[in-house]
């Protein structure tokens, strides 16, 4: 098998792989996103340069409004031919990866990069055909899978949602300690799953006015409220015995908690190897 490159082209991060025959030879990662307004013919060319002209497969905002140039959304449910049917040929053996929408009479949602790695996890296996998928983030992605599909997915802005007040809300002076799974985290996950959610955050400048919290607990308490509210709601859209979790360590471990706190097993795949396989496979179904 020839090498190939696939870059996940993101608002504010990249990662270049270089792949022969199924397997990373190189991976790298850097600040040059979309919204640092690349000039992308240039970047193309000179990642070329450095690993040779070979093909490549472009995921990600790149091909959003925002980016180089704007591929298609592939409705739901979406599998690999769809995806690769959909790709966007911008010649010389360059081509933009297609988002996925979803539009019913319940939701209308958008994912773009994400996708890749959810199929790619059903096809190395690392979850079943038909699952429960989740990508947490600053805006979270659930996802049901059925038959190795994209079926139906949600979005949830709960890591935009926890970086506003923790940044530019009446609450910002009180979450500057960090979030660690453990009991504070688990309280607030508590309180989410009841999804009272607005009043309980005021609740927590309240007790800190009063003296009734740990100043060391706050900001994991605030994250598992807010977690816990977006687990009960999707869990309530997606019933499932078991979850299966693409994320690093930390935040992964935190909606495993989350997860398992609301009665639901939670089981944590490599994300990184979801993505390769994953893009792996569209290569091979690409010109």
């Amino acid at each position: 098998m020839d090498p190939f490159l696939a870059i996940d082209w993101g608002t504010t991060n990249r990662r270049i792989y270089l792949i022969e025959g199924g397997q990373v030879l190189h991976t790298e990662r850097d600040g040059r996103g979309v919204a640092s307004g690349p000039d992308f013919p240039a970047e193309v060319e000179a990642i070329r340069t450095r690993f040779g002209h070979h093909k490549i497969l472009l995921a990600g905002m790149i091909g959003s409004t925002i980016g180089w140039k704007q591929a298609p959304y592939v409705p739901c449910p979406a599998g690999l031919e769809a995806l690769a049917d959909g790709a966007l040929d911008l010649g010389d053996g360059v081509y933009i990866l297609p988002g996925v929408s979803r539009l019913d009479d319940a939701r209308a949602d958008v994912m773009r990069g994400e996708e890749v790695q959810l199929i790619g996890a059903v096809a190395a296996g690392l979850a079943p055909p038909d699952a429960l998928l989740i990508q947490p983030g600053t805006h979270c992605k659930w996802a049901a899978m059925s038959d190795g599909a994209i079926a139906r997915f949600t979005t949830a802005m709960t890591g935009e949602l926890f970086a506003l007040l923790r940044d530019n809300s009446i609450l910002a002076p009180n979450l500057h300690d960090p979030v660690e799974p453990g009991k504070a985290f688990l309280t607030g996950v508590a309180k989410g799953l009841e999804r009272d959610l607005s009043a309980e955050l005021f609740g927590i400048r309240s007790a800190a006015v009063l003296g009734r919290s740990d100043e060391s607990g706050r900001s994991s308490f605030a994250s598992g409220l807010l977690i816990g509210a977006e687990v009960a709601g999707r869990l309530a859209e997606y019933p499932a015995e078991t979850a299966y979790i693409l994320a690093d360590n930390l935040l992964g471990g935190l909606y495993a908690q989350a997860i398992e706190h609301a009665g639901c097993k939670a089981v944590t795949i490599d994300s990184h190897a979801a993505f390769v396989d994953g893009i792996v496979r569209l290569e091979k179904l690409l010109p």
